[in-house]
């Protein structure tokens, strides 16, 4: 096949005649490079493939004036020139940096706590006394493969499981690197390790078989709970290094819930709900002593995916709204001119908007309204944010209603997303059903904060075996109750 040449933001590369251009470019995929999103812009000249169908209906006869295409929609026909819009780094909710109790340290001289999100790697470096001596993060290369955990199982059930794991290990060697870096210890140092995350990215780090989530009856093939050395996991510490995976509960409730159930001491309490949402929201509910846990696939609006002018928490995100002398203002991260909206800024500017009487009570809008000269919201948002939030709130109602529990319950709000809510604007959406809460309180990363409590007290192994051996899990998918809540919460 012919070869072609490709200048990609001013740096020459060889390809072949026919390549799909996002391939090319190693751009990332929120929708798996299935053209639904609309988020692999690209500026572009030269010989490329016509524009489809699809192109048209996401890019405005402007855009596509000025030679912007989608990059998992267009193929290289000849030589040509590729501008991508080069993007701040995400902005990471870090936990509250506390110093957990190292009352049984599993390490001797230093030790790592890593979080392997679907959208974020986040990592900590530890002394014997409890100390974080270092912390890194950065976004999960696994993103060009999709925003969401369905879209990596079907890239890895569909041939690309081996090319996942490879790039995650990467991304988790390059933090250890920075941690080392920053601290000037080296990785072969470090001589214990715990690690977390959902099911589906414990598997594909691991290497084990994500066939069973890909369809129903769901099973997940190996439920943790094991160690591992580094030299199996390829990382870059000593190779008889230990890593230790803490236990998933169920195929959609995994690791990283277990640890912030940990870190919460939800188990300690008589009465409350966790809650960690984000494209797979994972709640668990404690009441005299029964844990029940479920998860609901909320999507990715939440992210920024299937939202119009969407984006992730970085530089230029509108991430808070106030109404003020009855007119609407936007704050965006990094105090700069907004050029989208995360999905703090979503909930906030939907609440804002319902307020205004722009947005009636069934989400209907007259026209598309800007939130500043270049960033506004449409129908479809608002009937994708009402999705989003509808599962949120039906599966927390489901709980509830499964733990004959009728009294307002305490709420905390674990990870990132979780973190940046403004609690007024989440319960004015409906995100969390306003009559059943009693009060909301953001407790960072939590799935995080338990790995380290893990690291510092391997006592703790015990505890999480028992959490994920008694856990109730609820099936969403076949309760009556789910459906019916989930209807009625698309209003707001």
């Amino acid at each position: 096949m012919m070869e072609v040449k490709v200048t990609v933001n001013e740096k020459r590369m060889i390809c072949k005649k026919g390549d799909l251009l996002i391939k090319v470019i190693k751009s990332e995929a929120p929708c798996g490079g299935r053209g639904m999103c609309g988020k692999c812009r690209v500026k572009v000249k030269g010989r490329l493939s016509p524009v489809t169908s699809r192109e048209r209906e996401l890019l405005s006869p402007e855009e596509l004036k000025g030679g912007i295409r989608l990059a998992c929609l267009t193929y290289i026909e000849g030589d040509c020139e590729v501008e991508t819009e080069i993007k701040a780094d995400a902005i990471i909710a870090e936990a509250d940096l506390s110093v957990p109790d190292a009352a049984c340290p599993s390490f001797k001289r230093h030790g790592i706590a890593v979080d392997i999100g679907t959208t974020t790697l986040a990592a900590r470096l530890y002394d014997t006394r409890g100390k974080i001596l270092s912390v890194a993060s950065s976004l999960n290369p696994q993103i060009r493969w999709g925003s969401d955990v369905v879209t990596r199982i079907e890239s890895a059930v569909n041939g690309k499981a081996d090319e996942m794991r490879r790039a995650v290990v990467s991304g988790i060697n390059k933090l250890i690197s920075e941690l080392a870096v920053n601290t000037q210890i080296s990785p072969t140092l470090i001589d214990f390790g715990v690690i977390t995350g959902n099911t589906t990215m414990l598997s594909i780090f691991c290497g084990k078989s994500v066939e069973g989530l890909s369809h129903a009856p769901f099973t997940m093939d190996f439920p943790f709970g094991k160690s591992f050395s580094a030299h199996e996991l390829g990382l870059i510490l000593h190779e008889t290094t230990e890593i230790y995976i803490p236990p998933c509960i169920s195929p959609f409730v995994g690791a990283d819930t277990t640890c912030a159930i940990i870190a919460s001491e939800l188990c300690d309490k008589e009465y409350a709900l966790l809650a960690d949402i984000g494209t797979n929201g994972e709640l668990c509910l404690i009441k005299n002593g029964k844990l029940l846990v479920t998860s609901t696939a909320a999507g990715p609006a939440f992210e920024g995916v299937g939202i119009t002018c969407g984006m992730r928490a970085q530089n230029g995100a509108i991430d808070s709204a106030k109404i003020i002398n009855n007119s609407l203002t936007v704050h965006a991260i990094g105090d700069t001119e907004p050029r989208g909206l995360c999905g703090a800024g979503l909930i906030e500017a939907t609440a804002a908007l319902l307020e205004l009487g722009v947005i009636d009570e069934t989400g209907s809008m007259e026209e598309k309204y800007y939130l500043s000269k270049n960033v506004y919201l449409t129908q479809r948002d608002i009937r994708n944010l009402q999705l989003a939030k509808s599962a949120i709130c039906a599966g927390i109602k489901t709980l509830l209603s499964e733990a004959r529990a009728t009294e307002p319950v305490p709420v905390m709000l674990a990870g990132g997303f979780g973190t940046a809510l403004n609690p007024d604007s989440t319960l004015k959406v409906g995100l969390l059903p306003k009559d059943r809460v009693e009060e909301i309180k953001p407790i960072g990363n939590a799935a995080l904060g338990g790995a380290a409590m893990l690291l510092l007290n391997k006592n703790l192994k015990e505890k999480c075996d028992l959490i994920a051996k008694t856990a109730i899990h609820v099936d969403l998918a076949s309760s009556p109750a789910f459906s019916e809540f989930f209807m009625m919460d698309m209003m707001f």
